[in-house]
């Protein structure tokens, strides 16, 4: 599966009708509701009263709807959708405006309009193979703070957030295929203090590993009970 990397127009007239589809990128249902809303209220500034759409979102694609809005049933949602779904780009959604040109297409050639226009606008997309990836999270002691961090660079991950107190929770994301190896090496590393967790930790491993720092305190980490020593020392 592929995804966009940016969004993408395209236009087609049809016996004076004009066309103009749109892609962008969306991650939810609920991200393709506002997405439309969004384009809705501006092509209703336009003149146009109904905006055909289509989505494909999900690893696998299994997430789809489409509606013609106004237009004949069959003739424009369902088309753009076949469309899509066989262009295997995912986490997308796609509208299109149609500016009538005073005369009137049939069923067939709405059907193959649509299509078309669908077509077009996925045929110049710009786009990228989809990386599954995971979030991970990890409380550690800071004696393990570089050794993980290196650990982790290793392994490309991209650290969103880090949180110092008693001890030190680092959370982001990381490609899927790699979760399993990186978190052996972590749990190694750490000699089993440390565990990389999908997703955000749990408040017993917060509570178990803020135990054991308190109760093994590192005297080479100079002015541990001092926070301001404690993350100079660690920049030094």
């Amino acid at each position: 599966m592929r995804i966009l990397t940016a969004p993408n127009q395209a236009e087609l007239i049809v016996k004076r009708s004009r066309f103009i589809a749109e892609l962008q990128t969306v991650a939810t249902q609920e991200d393709a509701r506002e997405a439309l809303r969004a384009r809705k209220e501006f092509w209703s500034a336009q003149g146009i009263t109904h905006l055909v759409h289509a989505f494909v979102i999900g690893p696998q694609a299994n997430v789809v709807g489409c509606s013609d809005d106004g237009e004949p049933p069959g003739t424009a949602g369902r088309p753009t959708l076949e469309v899509l779904k066989g262009s295997q780009i995912t986490n997308v959604l796609l509208t299109t405006a149609r500016f009538f040109g005073g005369i009137k297409l049939g069923t067939g050639g709405l059907v193959k309009a649509y299509g078309d226009i669908a077509k077009a606008v996925l045929a110049s997309a710009q786009t990228t193979e989809l990386v599954p990836m995971t979030a991970f999270s990890i409380v550690c002691n800071y004696s393990d703070l570089a050794r993980i961090k290196q650990i982790l660079q290793q392994a490309e991950a991209v650290i969103e957030k880090e949180e110092f107190a008693d001890t030190i929770t680092l959370a982001g994301t990381m490609r899927e295929e790699i979760f399993p190896a990186t978190a052996e090496l972590c749990r190694n590393a750490t000699k089993g203090a440390s565990e990389l967790q999908a997703g955000k930790p749990n408040r017993e491993t917060l509570e178990a590993i803020a135990e054991g720092e308190r109760n093994a305190h590192d005297s080479s980490v100079p002015g541990y009970k001092d926070m301001k020593s404690l993350h100079k020392a660690l920049d030094s």
